[in-house]
């Protein structure tokens, strides 16, 4: 491992409501000197971070449905759309608990296939954001068969607005369960360097957290 390996795990995330267009150039230019995989915001203004990530290697990812998940299959996949469109090179989407809990798991196949078709048509990386602090571990369980039909890029552990972050007990489980066939992201609460490297020991390829730049500083000091 070295530091620009490990900050190409990173999807650094900017999610907040109160953001403003200098706090999104300096968290660009942040993230392109970083290396970052990913830079994780809302859809409205993934047009803005493209511009300033426009001679960058660094992709613009736009969180869809978030963070509760519980908006229409049609609207999700118009969000999708418009986000690519912006300049989107990855999509984060919420899966609707709701319907996975009353076990309408046609829906749930449905919302996935169309939301991962729309990013396979125009190019660009899926994942699939399960929000497990929320979910049994048979619920769990049935998202990542669903997954295995559908084959979105990565399945997801969290949102990091729900009442719980990535654990390592999810993010073995997903691993196991889908195998190399989907990629694992591990987001929520990922503060520190050992938790970090924990996830990707564990079966993480991507890493969502607001806290690389510490993470990867953190390497750094400890391997001179």
């Amino acid at each position: 491992m070295t530091a620009e390996k490990l900050a190409g795990y990173m999807d650094q995330t900017l999610l907040k409501a109160y953001v403003s267009d200098e706090d999104f150039r300096n968290f660009c230019e942040e993230a392109d000197r970083y290396g970052f995989a990913m830079v994780a915001i809302n859809s409205a203004p993934v047009e803005k971070c493209r511009r300033f990530l426009k001679e960058s290697k660094v992709h613009v990812g736009a969180a869809i449905g978030f963070p509760l998940g519980q908006t229409t299959i049609e609207a999700k996949v118009f969000e999708t759309v418009q986000a690519i469109e912006k300049g989107a090179d990855e999509i984060d989407y919420v899966v609707n608990i709701v319907e996975l809990k009353s076990r309408n798991l046609s829906y749930v196949e449905e919302e996935m296939g169309q939301i991962v078709s729309a990013c396979r048509k125009r190019g660009v990386l899926s994942k699939v954001i399960f929000e497990n602090c929320y979910l049994t571990k048979e619920e769990k369980e049935i998202l990542c068969r669903i997954a295995l039909q559908v084959e979105p890029d990565f399945i997801k552990t969290s949102t990091g607005f729900g009442t719980g972050g990535a654990t390592l007990e999810d993010v073995r489980l997903m691993h196991s369960l889908v195998g190399d066939r989907i990629r694992v992201k591990a987001a929520g609460g990922i503060r520190d360097l050992d938790t970090c490297l924990a996830m990707i020991e564990a079966g993480a390829e991507r890493i969502g957290t607001s806290a690389g730049v510490s993470i990867v500083e953190e390497f750094k000091r400890r391997n001179g």
